[in-house]
């Protein structure tokens, strides 16, 4: 691993974040990164946060048209209460603050807790809950289902929508359109090692895989003998489509675990559009890469999001973050 010593995996990236990236404030101590203008005037402000080990998620999409600030916990561990009340503080305009949560008990427990706490200091705070993982119904972290890549189509459609001076209520009511509209599937070609222990999480014997994988590991539907990258997109674009039934065209997320390169990535697209076509769902707007990580995972994610106009003007709009950027 390229690290220095396990126990200061998280710092260490954090110091790394704020050399490469002069437009956010990094407090490395305290474990909060705010866009450097904040907090904006009359601007309602999105934080989010969970365990490290999902980069770019949460830290990389920090600025403007999409989060005001994210919480960075230890590896796969949610952030405290403390990190997040430091970060509605720090953003907070008066406009009041959305907090973006995905489904893990630890997250959704301190979330509550924080926004309490920040209610208490005079803070409004609003909550989204994103649980757009269909394979599974509970987990080991979770109850009912996870939160995976919508998160990042929460953040950006919800951001911009903030970003045009939307009011509180309005962001946090979009925001939970975009999770009803979201559904994701995963699957792992290899298990992922986190720091500290230095090994595979889970065990996956060569020339398997697993189907509806968490981002932690956590097990999915089933275990089968490695398949094609067209085999893999049928049962990951049916899983979702037997969900979701979308009758707009979709915003596509292909997403990588973190050790899948981007060459197998856009191949894996080319497959996931032809099972789309076939199912007569058209694709408004494609992004591929490593968004939504699990350390070092060799797998791959397919989330969709049925946008209408709104949506897609939203997801058109300019954002500036270290992981997306367009427009600006």
């Amino acid at each position: 691993m390229l690290i220095n010593v396990p126990e200061t995996v998280v710092a260490d990236g954090l110091r790394g974040i704020a050399a490469a990236h002069p437009e956010l404030t990094v407090d490395v101590e305290r474990r909060v990164v705010v866009r450097r203008d904040a907090p904006v005037a009359g601007k309602v402000a999105l934080v989010s946060g969970g365990g490290s080990g999902h980069e770019p998620l949460h830290a990389g999409f920090v600025g403007p048209g999409m989060l005001d600030g994210a919480c960075p916990g230890e590896v796969f561990t949610s952030p405290v209460p403390d990190q997040m009340v430091r970060a509605a503080a720090a953003v907070d305009s008066g406009a009041g603050v959305l907090f973006v949560v995905k489904n893990y008990t630890g997250d959704v427990l301190n979330f509550e807790m924080a926004a309490e706490l920040a209610e208490d200091e005079g803070i409004q705070v609003a909550r989204v809950l994103v649980d757009d993982d269909v394979a599974v119904t509970d987990s080991l972290y979770t109850a009912g289902r996870r939160g995976t890549g919508a998160t990042l189509f929460v953040e950006k459609l919800a951001g911009a929508a903030a970003e045009e001076g939307a009011p509180l209520e309005r962001v946090e009511a979009l925001a939970r359109r975009v999770v009803a509209r979201s559904r994701s599937f995963g699957v792992a070609l290899s298990a992922c090692s986190t720091p500290a222990k230095g090994s595979p999480t889970f065990d996956l014997p060569p020339g398997e895989l697993e189907l509806g994988v968490g981002i932690h590991g956590e097990p999915g539907r089933e275990r089968r003998g490695m398949m094609t990258a067209g085999e893999i997109a049928e049962v990951a674009v049916d899983a979702v489509l037997d969900d979701l039934r979308p009758s707009d065209p979709v915003l596509l997320l292909v997403n990588g675990m973190g050790g899948t390169p981007l060459l197998e990535l856009y191949g894996f697209n080319a497959e996931v559009r032809k099972v789309l076509d076939a199912r007569r769902v058209p694709v408004a707007r494609t992004l591929v890469g490593n968004y939504v990580t699990s350390l070092d995972m060799a797998g791959c994610s397919v989330t969709v999001c049925a946008a209408d106009e709104e949506l897609l003007r939203l997801w058109d709009a300019p954002v500036a973050t270290p992981a997306l950027r367009w427009g600006r």
